[in-house]
């Protein structure tokens, strides 16, 4: 009998089955196209049992998660009316069902992955179905690309098959040598959407709430409500508390879960009630629920986001694509006409990205190096991706590799690299496994892999070491399966598995253990309870009532938020003694230079961790260069305009300022810029060789400043600056008059009058080709009046001018026609004896 004829409901895939079968006679790779509920997850493994190409050969189906692996295998079994393990098995991380006479084994992304490193040839599998390959999670992709370097080297024979309700089919039919795309239409009913909006001042839950209690109300059937996470789902699943009907019935739905859990969550309601199933983005693809007709939707997802610069991953809350919300409102029609609530305006929906990111696109690429340094070359340019990595996260990874010492400096794969790649976990946690067991930390170490790399055994504890002391005393069939794994990996790690498993757990030794996975997350407290600096720069809190908020240093396992304050989720304390045992080798010694208020220069020898300041003293023989370049640092924060310039210095500075705002800028380059802005930027050059022997910043006097000036200006400027913009101007009387470069009229020279009689011409600079600007005084220096034309002056207001001075000033002269007047800097003589 085939096996078509065993199974017994016609699904709306079975009619483009005939096609893909045709397709992939001819072509080893075929694109598969088809909506919710078309039924390609289960149909078309169990239709290619029947294909000649296949031989004996295995079919395998990946799923991007362990319960959609699980549904589909169990699923597919029921169709032919076995057991999960005969003709189909699955395989997750830890938890399995094959056998000898296991074809089609459904497994996750990640185990197909470790699969192809171990046998590339891939032996006695005949096809690799991608299922879901729309949400592009990173080792779907990974695994497409290995999948494709082996088919082109040495498998031309093996099938390769994505398959997505809403795949960018034309984009992977490229990548896969133009092979033929497949659709179908689904069997979906009509779902009936209705917007409720949000109100994005207040939090999601008590929407979901409401939204939940309208639909128990008004309509029949069962419900699946999205939220973005396990804490929106336990925080409704208590405000829901005993206010739903009797015949309701809440099932959480999230990966924290234990598979038995999960399975509940998309089993049939019992007879008589109807299920409220809490779930997060777990259930909008891969598997149907069944009785559900209503679909509330938050419009929300929780997705990873990775920071190269400090090596966190953090989850942030997003909103979901249009795809993805199509996919969740389609859950409401798989069996029937449905209903969707969605949490925003309809106006919304149009706003909405059109699909979700790769994950490659903002993941940690650490194992990802580490698979294709084992695979042959770490460079990703030599695969087949759909996406490739982005350069600057990919090199980032590479030196985390080469740090943990997984590469050597030419990015080949170590020794202990091939022990790390040995193990089921990321580089870090591998790395930190690898030294545990050669320090008789082995089992702890393992334990603590276990509870990072799947948190729901152990609770949500911050401190690590409730979290390991509450899984060592769990008795459910999840937390033993977790301490067996953890034993596997010890030994997986070079360690004796017997002698292992004898080891006592030792909580204490958390923070150390931690250290070597995350040597850049310690954390030193600084200064308020709670709160504390990385090593990596960042800066992250604790709640003061938190007892490890009083802890001197932390390793920080995890953390969100991305303020400058992250939120601390999960740590261990570690002592000073274990920093100082493990990484000294690496610690740094800076002189930093401290002034204090009054400007003395103190220089203090720190000790330092990454961004860690350990310990300091006070250098008593501080380098002389080093208290140079402390001065010059604060006389540049300051600015040239607060050093104590004298009046002639500035004189000096206004003059070289005027003559640069005369000439072009070819004729520029031999003249100083003596401005304010410019003396700042320049200080390294003028500034620097005259601070030797300056211990405190008052000490840049006057003097110290001429004598800088003096280096810019050469001899022969100094001549060039006299001729063109000369210091002073020297009267008719032979007084020597400052002149002032600074002032809005240009050039000018404050004088007395009477010092300029006699003069017929107006004096000018820059070789006559300027007049000066002539501010004449009052016997008593006080103004009355500003000219620029001396001999005008003379021939006409001089008469008014003349006829006040003279009343107010009797004992001086006051010619009739100053320009033939003899100068003068005194009163009228006094009258001697015989006069």
């Amino acid at each position: 009998m085939t096996t078509a004829a065993r199974i017994r409901a016609a699904l709306p895939i079975d009619a483009v089955l005939p096609d893909l079968l045709r397709a992939l006679e001819t072509s080893p790779n075929a694109v598969l196209v088809a909506d919710p509920g078309a039924g390609k997850t289960t149909r078309v493994p169990l239709a290619l049992l029947d294909a000649d190409w296949r031989g004996d050969g295995k079919i395998l189906v990946l799923e991007p998660r362990r319960l959609a692996a699980r549904a589909a295998a169990r699923r597919m079994a029921q169709e032919l009316g076995e057991k999960t393990g005969e003709t189909v098995g699955y395989r997750v991380r830890l938890d399995s069902q094959v056998s000898s006479k296991t074809r089609i084994e459904v497994i996750t992304e990640g185990i197909f992955t470790r699969m192809i490193l171990d046998d590339p040839d891939l032996t006695g599998i005949a096809a690799v179905l991608f299922d879901e390959f729309h949400e592009r999670s990173l080792d779907g992709d990974l695994g497409l690309a290995l999948a494709l370097e082996v088919q082109g080297a040495l498998r031309d024979d093996i099938r390769l098959v994505p398959m997505s309700a809403t795949l960018d089919h034309a984009r992977v039919s490229t990548l896969l040598g133009d092979c033929p795309v497949i659709a179908s239409k689904g069997r979906s009913f009509p779902v009936e959407t209705h917007y409720l909006g949000r109100d994005t001042q207040s939090r999601i839950e008590p929407q979901m709430v409401r939204a939940i209690r309208k639909a128990v109300s008004e309509e029949t059937g069962s419900i699946l409500a999205f939220l973005p996470g396990q804490g929106e789902i336990k925080r409704v699943a208590e405000m829901l508390g005993e206010a739903l009907p009797a015949d309701c019935m809440l099932a959480p739905l999230y990966g924290g879960l234990d598979g038995r859990t999960q399975d509940l969550a998309i089993q049939p309601a019992p007879a008589g009630t109807r299920k409220i199933v809490l779930a997060t983005a777990i259930a909008q693809t891969s598997l149907t629920i069944e009785g559900i007709r209503i679909v509330i939707d938050s419009g929300q997802s929780r997705v990873p986001r990775y920071e190269p610069q400090t090596g966190l991953t953090r989850l942030e809350t997003v909103r979901v694509s249009r795809a993805t919300a199509d996919q969740r409102r389609g859950r409401a029609g798989r069996t029937e006409p449905g209903i969707c609530y969605r949490l925003w305006d309809e106006a919304q929906t149009l706003a909405l990205p059109a699909a979700e990111e790769p994950e490659i696109h903002n993941t940690d690429l650490a194992g990802l190096a580490l698979t294709l340094a084992q695979w042959g070359s770490v460079d990703p340019s030599v695969l087949s991706f759909l996406d490739p990595p982005p350069v600057a996260a990919y090199q980032e990874a590479v030196s985390l590799l080469v740090s943990l010492g997984a590469l050597d400096p030419e990015h080949r794969l170590t020794t202990e690299g091939k022990r790390m790649a040995r193990l089921p976990l990321a580089p870090r946690l591998a790395h930190m496994v690898m030294k545990a067991v050669k320090e008789g930390l082995g089992h702890t170490a393992c334990q603590i892999a276990s509870l990072l790399s799947d948190p729901g055994p152990g609770g949500r504890d911050v401190d690590l070491r409730d979290r390991l002391r509450r899984l060592r005393h769990d008795k459910s069939i999840r937390a033993r399966d977790t301490r067996q794994a953890a034993l596997n990996w010890a030994a997986l790690a070079g360690g004796d598995r017997k002698a292992i498993a004898s080891e006592r757990i030792q909580e204490e030794a958390c923070g150390a253990l931690l250290a070597l996975a995350y040597p850049d997350r310690i954390a030193q407290a600084r200064g308020q309870r709670g709160r504390f600096r990385l090593a990596n720069g960042r800066g992250a809190e604790l709640p003061e009532e938190q007892s490890l908020s009083a802890s001197a240093f932390l390793v920080v396992a995890d953390l969100q938020g991305k303020a400058a304050h992250g939120r601390i989720v999960l740590a261990a304390p570690i002592e000073r003694e274990d920093i100082d045992a493990r990484f000294a080798e690496v610690y740094t010694e800076d002189d930093e230079v401290k002034l204090d208020a009054e400007g003395r220069v103190r220089v203090l020898r720190v000790l330092r961790y990454g961004a860690l300041d350990l310990e300091s003293r006070t250098v008593t023989d501080p380098d002389p260069a080093t208290l140079e370049r402390a001065i010059l640092t604060e006389v540049r924060r300051r600015g040239a305009e607060r050093l104590p310039w004298t009046k002639d210095q500035k004189r000096l500075r206004r003059r070289v300022g005027y003559v640069r705002a005369q000439l072009d800028d070819a004729s520029l380059t031999d003249i100083p810029d003596l401005s304010d802005a410019g003396l700042t930027a320049t200080m390294d050059d003028w500034l620097a060789p005259y601070l030797a022997g300056i211990r405190h910043v008052s000490n840049v006097d006057a003097d110290t400043l001429g004598a800088a000036l003096s280096g810019l200006l050469s001899f022969d400027l100094q001549q060039r600056l006299e001729a063109e913009a000369p210091s002073h101007f020297t009267a008719p009387t032979g007084s020597r008059v400052p002149i002032d470069y600074g002032g809005e009229t240009g050039p000018t020279v404050a004088i007395r009058v009477q010092e300029l009689f006699g003069l017929t011409a107006h004096p000018a600079i820059c070789r006559g080709k300027v007049p000066l600007t002539l501010e004449l005084l009052s016997p008593a220096h006080r103004p009355i009046q500003i000219t620029r034309d001396l001999p005008g002056f003379w021939a006409g207001s001089w008469r008014d001018v003349k006829a006040d001075m003279k009343g107010r000033y009797p004992k001086h002269v006051w010619p009739d026609d100053p320009a033939q007047a003899n100068p003068t800097a005194r009163a009228k003589p006094r009258a001697g004896p015989g006069r």
